[in-house]
């Protein structure tokens, strides 16, 4: 369910291995739900759409996580003078700008992977009158519009990635906007330049009086006279391009904020496969699976930019999220509670939406070396990271990576020197492409409510060797999308139950009544056999719930049943009882 808690927050495994916790309590006192304390962080606007989107998501089971986008480099600061409980930035610490060296700070921390996305190229651009939307550009043309070398619309190089409407492309001059605030897009846009271009980089910042080899930068220099156009911030850029005026204008913005925030259109750029792409969710997190990760955490974007798979989009990136990883500097062990949940969510569950505001789902290489920075902020319930829980789209629950098997590839006509009979015209008119695509769905099983079953105390039974109690177990719901009636089976199996001081209760004295609380639209569901009191294995092996056939959604539950030997020590026994669905 979109806006839902990371599973772990509620003491639950989904998708295929759900966790109930179910305690035999003899006089002891109710469990507690967790409680969290405010957190604070400021940083990156290239992430805030994503971040917002979380943090609304997450306040409903009260967890407050306050964020403010005031630019990677300001967000850095903040954290270095502890003002701000976390920062988030595109821009790791120790970077030499213009000769300045942005010192990391005293205290202790470490850079985790956040949100994924695409420098994209947003414009503003009419033919006729009609809005120009399947702009082309190869990298070297990119290069040469922020360098100042390609200064009209008509220039034969712009002629030559878009064939189609070359004879229409109008005499008016191109105006790149820029940042005019230190940036962490820049940062990126700058590095992709002096990696790629270093010639066109290094020129350019040499006749905006800057020292070369340029490098990166999170401060984009202008030339006096040039005809850029400086704005802050990644609304401030997008805002300027969208404006019904600007015709002819072109920024490097986050996909999010041509997508999401303006609707305008970005250019498709030539990748290293030789195809126009798109930054879009699947290009950007394909592209990504080539991102080398240093020792510390930061990005080395190299492979992602020689990408040669036909999908990759060349500018994609992630920001971080900066994180102490000592209590210092009133950061307490509350707060790294609040922020691991948080942290959790965003790298999985908050994955599953991000493409619809302009943002791209983590792969599974940055996942993973996500969950390990979380668990060393202190307050953190680490045995609760684990990447078999965590609903990433990119990754089955069993840390399979699918995602290069569902990436679309580009069409035969967004191939350089493709047919130009087979292009489009690139306006905005009447025409229309209506296509549709049959996901494979998925097979999930989730909880409702507090997944904690409290059995009330038990009573002699009519043998006189047993302790007995029952209840229901919390309701499960068995949602499967996938198309064709494939079919599917849910289990349960339980550990033995133990108390703080080691004694035990084996878990073949738990048994069951299954049943089918709901079967909602699913065409066949039937409920798993009884298991008898006194069957000697009870749930101590696998046991089947229930059993469907066909896609939508149904409820199970059962009666749980415990009969602990007369001899059993009093004491609080939990045991764990999992369930699995395939």
């Amino acid at each position: 369910m979109p806006g839902s808690l990371p599973a772990f927050l509620a003491r639950l495994r989904v998708v295929t291995a759900l966790t109930l916790l179910t305690g035999l309590l003899f006089g002891a006192a109710p469990a507690t739900a967790a409680t969290y304390v405010p957190i604070s962080g400021a940083g990156s606007t290239w992430s805030q759409n994503a971040l917002d989107q979380w943090r609304a998501d997450v306040r409903q089971s009260d967890l407050i996580m306050n964020y403010i986008g005031t630019g990677s480099s300001d967000g850095r600061n903040q954290f270095r003078n502890s003002t701000v409980d976390f920062a988030v930035s595109e821009i790791p610490y120790g970077l030499t700008d213009s000769g300045v060296v942005d010192v990391p700070p005293t205290r202790s921390f470490a850079y985790m992977p956040i949100t994924a996305g695409g420098t994209s190229f947003m414009y503003n651009l009419t033919i006729d009158g009609k809005r120009v939307t399947g702009l082309r550009l190869s990298g070297e043309v990119i290069a040469r519009i922020f360098t100042g070398r390609i200064t009209n619309w008509n220039d034969p190089a712009i002629k030559a990635d878009n064939p189609a409407i070359a004879s229409k492309l109008p005499d008016r001059p191109v105006v790149p906007v820029v940042r005019a605030d230190n940036s962490g897009t820049t940062a990126q846009f700058s590095t992709w330049m002096s990696k790629q271009y270093p010639s066109l980089w290094d020129d350019y910042c040499g006749r905006a009086g800057r020292s070369t080899p340029c490098g990166t930068t999170s401060n984009y220099p202008t030339v006096a006279g040039s005809g850029f156009v400086a704005q802050a911030g990644s609304n401030g850029v997008a805002g300027y391009v969208a404006h019904q005026g600007n015709i002819g204008t072109i920024t490097y913005v986050e996909y999010s904020y041509a997508k999401y925030t303006t609707g305008f259109p970005v250019a498709k750029v030539l990748n290293k496969a030789g195809y126009y792409v798109e930054p879009t969710a699947p290009n950007v997190s394909v592209a990504l699976l080539n991102a080398r990760i240093n020792l510390d955490m930061t990005q080395n974007l190299d492979g992602v930019y020689n990408d040669t798979d036909p999908r990759a989009y060349p500018l994609s990136s992630y920001s971080y999220m900066i994180v102490p990883t000592r209590l210092e500097s009133n950061f307490t062990a509350q707060k790294g509670k609040t922020l691991g949940a948080f942290a959790y969510y965003a790298l999985c569950k908050g994955q599953s939406h991000v493409d619809s505001l302009g943002y791209a789902p983590l792969p599974i290489n940055l996942v993973q070396a996500g969950m390990t920075q979380i668990r060393k902020v202190p307050g953190v319930n680490v045995e609760s990271i684990d990447i078999s829980t965590c609903q990433n789209p990119t990754f089955s629950t069993d840390g399979t990576n699918t995602l290069a098997q569902t990436a679309p590839y580009p069409s035969v006509c967004d191939r350089l020197g493709s047919s130009p009979s087979c292009e489009d015209t690139g306006l905005d008119d009447a025409t229309q492409f209506i296509t549709t695509t049959l996901q494979p769905g998925t097979l999930v099983m989730s909880v409702a409510g507090y997944p904690h079953v409290e059995l009330p105390n038990p009573l002699l039974g009519e043998s006189g060797e047993y302790l007995h109690t029952s209840g229901r177990m919390t309701p499960v719901t068995v949602t499967d999308t996938r198309p064709g009636n494939i079919g599917w089976t849910a289990t349960a199996q339980a550990g033995d139950f133990t108390d703080p001081a080691g004694h035990t209760i084996d878990a073949g004295h738990l048994t069951w009544t299954p049943s089918v609380a709901n079967r909602g639209n699913v065409h066949t569901v039937t409920a798993g056999d009884p298991i008898p009191l006194g069957d000697g294995t009870g749930l101590r092996d696998a046991r089947t719930l229930a059993t469907g056939t066909g896609p939508g959604t149904a409820d199970l539950g059962a009666e749980l049943h415990l009969d602990a030997p007369t001899t059993t020590l009093p004491g609080t026994y939990t045991a764990v009882l999992t369930l699995t669905v395939i």
